[in-house]
């Protein structure tokens, strides 16, 4: 028999949703000028849909980005201009590759750009004068993830300071910034990989197949499954052979990979995922095993 209580009682992905849409508006409200970071990957894809689901009927009132490295998956860019195109939306595209060529960034020897984005977002963020950028970083994906809040303050050279941060006490985000400031927003915080995939199959939202088992060319190199492409090919010593792989998270093609995986539906993906003990980032992204304190170093010189 349902009580009362039972029927105003909030699955966890509501409470989550609830809270998002929640910080989402608050950034309309606080901001002038706010931008949605859009790679085209499920975790900013998921951004998108609750920003949408936020502000309709109305349209959304913020702009996207993407830091395009050059050396992203295809199937993650056509899914990106398909959604943009979709819904009518505006997408800035800053290229790294422009940067190479200017002679402004120069390639790392390992082939990584990962960490070349910095320069091309926080210029970016200065020439739009964005105040606030939102993206669909999360804690449970990294240790320097786990210690932001939700409203990050940047300073004017888009720089994080972990002395900075400041209290958020029952959901009270503080806004407030100097000119020439920005504050990083994380509406995602409190989600983990499996809420995401379970959200993803409860709102049926699309995603690229690279989500999915496929059989793919790939090669080993330090552990991970790779892909051949515009960034690199394969050693004299790495072999290249077909298997059934997904990807957990996509990101620049020279530093992730992909994992074995025969999970070639939604339910199939969350059972993986329900079941495995290492996070997606550092099963799959080798830009996060530079170091001990890789990802923290990139946020403090303005990295998301």
């Amino acid at each position: 028999m349902r009580t009362m209580t039972d029927t105003f009682t909030l699955s966890h992905l509501d409470a989550l949703e609830s809270e998002a849409v929640h910080i989402l508006r608050e950034v309309a409200g606080e901001f002038e000028k706010a931008v949605i970071l859009f790679s085209g990957g499920k975790d900013s894809i998921v951004m998108l849909h609750l920003a949408l689901k936020a502000f309709a009927p109305a349209p959304l009132p913020f702009t996207l980005l993407h830091v395009d490295t050059g050396h992203n998956f295809p199937e993650v860019i056509d899914c990106r201009d398909q959604m943009v195109a979709k819904h009518g939306l505006r997408l800035y595209v800053v290229s790294v590759q422009e940067y190479i060529d200017a002679g402004t960034l120069h390639e790392r020897p390992d082939g990584t750009r990962n960490p070349l984005q910095t320069l091309p977002l926080t210029e970016k963020i200065q020439a739009e004068r964005f105040d606030a950028v939102v993206g669909g970083g999360r804690r449970d994906e990294e240790k320097a993830r786990a210690k932001e809040r939700v409203f990050s303050l940047r300073d004017e050279f888009s720089q994080w300071d972990p002395r900075r941060q400041r209290p958020e006490l029952w959901q009270l985000y503080n806004g407030r910034h100097a000119p020439g400031e920005h504050v990083r927003v994380f509406p995602l915080s409190n989600w983990t990989e499996l809420d995401v995939w379970q959200y993803i199959a409860r709102e049926k939202i699309e995603l690229p197949e690279i989500y999915f088992a496929h059989e793919r060319e790939v090669f080993q190199r330090n552990g991970m499954w790779l892909t051949a492409g515009a960034w690199g090919s394969p050693r004299a010593d790495e072999v290249v052979e077909k298997r059934w792989v997904r990807y957990r998270t996509v990101g620049d093609m020279s530093c992730t990979g992909a994992v074995n995986s025969a999970a070639t539906t939604l339910d199939a993906v969350i059972v993986e995922i329900a079941a495995s003990r290492v996070t997606e980032r550092g099963a799959t992204r080798a830009d996060d095993k530079m170091s001990e304190a890789a990802m923290e170093d990139r946020k403090r010189e303005g990295y998301f």
